[in-house]
Formats: structure tokens, C-alpha cells, sequence
């Protein structure tokens, strides 16, 4: 078969623009944010003294808004606010936790992710160091925060299961 050049050149162009585009969407899949979307939804957690609910929504490409809080009866014991921020490839978790840092929020880096798991570090932080997210099943997850705390390690788990 013989084309013409012009027609070589325009096979050649949509091709790479094909090419460039499926590259692009591949790239989009595989952030470090992509692994992060299961957690969108609301989550509970009933344990003996509280309630624990933790709701997380899409704001963009690159952030999800998260909200959490303890209910102790009709007490709100603890709250939270979270960014989930996707800045130059790279995962941050960043809370804002009413009565703690002086309102300040405080950064935790993403170390380790795969579609099932998220785990965000900051050694500098008082505790927790460490907070981790595990999809167990698609209705159930296991958030961990854990660190040095008084000098000895510990960790605390909250088991939750989807609400919506």
C-alpha cells in the first residue's frame, strides 16, 4: 500500500496523540492520590465510650477533604478536619485538630501506598507519628495511628465500617 505523505503525516500525528493522550490518563490512574479514592464516604466506628465518624469527599484532582469526630453520648470529644493533598507526585496528610498544635494543621508524608493501603509519617510530630489507612473489605477499613509516645510505643486502632 502506498500513502501519500501528507496522509503518513497525519496517521503519524493522530497516533501520537493517541499515544500521548492513553500515557496521560495511565499517568493520572497511577497517582499517588488514585490509591486514596476508596476512602471517599462516611465511616463509623462504635466502640464502648464513643462513636467514631469519619466522612471523606472528593474536592478536585488532587484533594480530598476529610472530617472526623468522636461522640461521647451527645459530647463531641474530639474533631478533626483533613486535607488530602496531591502536590508535585507526592501524598500529604494534613490535619487540623480542634485544641491541639494551637489550631495548626500538621503535614504527614505519604511513605508507602498500594491500592489497599496508605501510610503517612511524620518523626518530628509529639503522636502520632505514623497513620495508616487498610482497606480490609470494600465496606470495612482499619485506620492505625502509632509512634513514641511518653517514650514507649504505642498504637491505637480504630476498625471502621462504611456507612455510605
Amino acid at each position: 500500500m502506498i500513502l501519500l505523505p501528507h496522509i503518513k503525516s497525519s496517521l503519524l500525528v493522530a497516533a501520537c496523540i493517541t499515544l500521548a493522550y492513553t500515557s496521560s490518563y495511565a499517568q493520572q490512574k497511577s497517582t499517588p492520590i488514585a490509591h486514596a479514592q476508596w476512602l471517599i464516604g462516611s465511616w463509623k466506628n462504635q466502640s464502648a465510650k464513643t462513636l467514631d465518624i469519619e466522612t471523606w469527599k472528593k474536592l478536585n484532582d488532587s484533594t480530598l477533604l476529610g472530617r472526623s469526630y468522636s461522640l461521647a453520648g451527645s459530647d463531641t470529644v474530639s474533631s478533626e478536619h483533613i486535607r488530602l493533598e496531591q502536590h508535585t507526585g507526592k501524598l500529604y496528610y494534613i490535619p487540623t485538630v480542634k485544641n491541639q498544635n494551637n489550631g495548626k494543621a500538621v503535614t504527614f508524608t505519604l511513605t508507602s501506598s498500594n491500592k489497599k493501603q496508605l501510610v503517612f509519617e511524620n518523626p518530628e510530630h509529639d503522636f502520632p507519628q505514623k497513620i495508616s489507612y487498610t482497606l480490609i473489605t470494600k465496606d470495612s477499613l482499619l485506620a492505625e495511628i502509632s509512634g513514641l509516645r511518653k517514650g514507649k510505643l504505642k498504637a491505637i486502632q480504630f476498625p471502621m465500617k462504611r456507612v455510605k
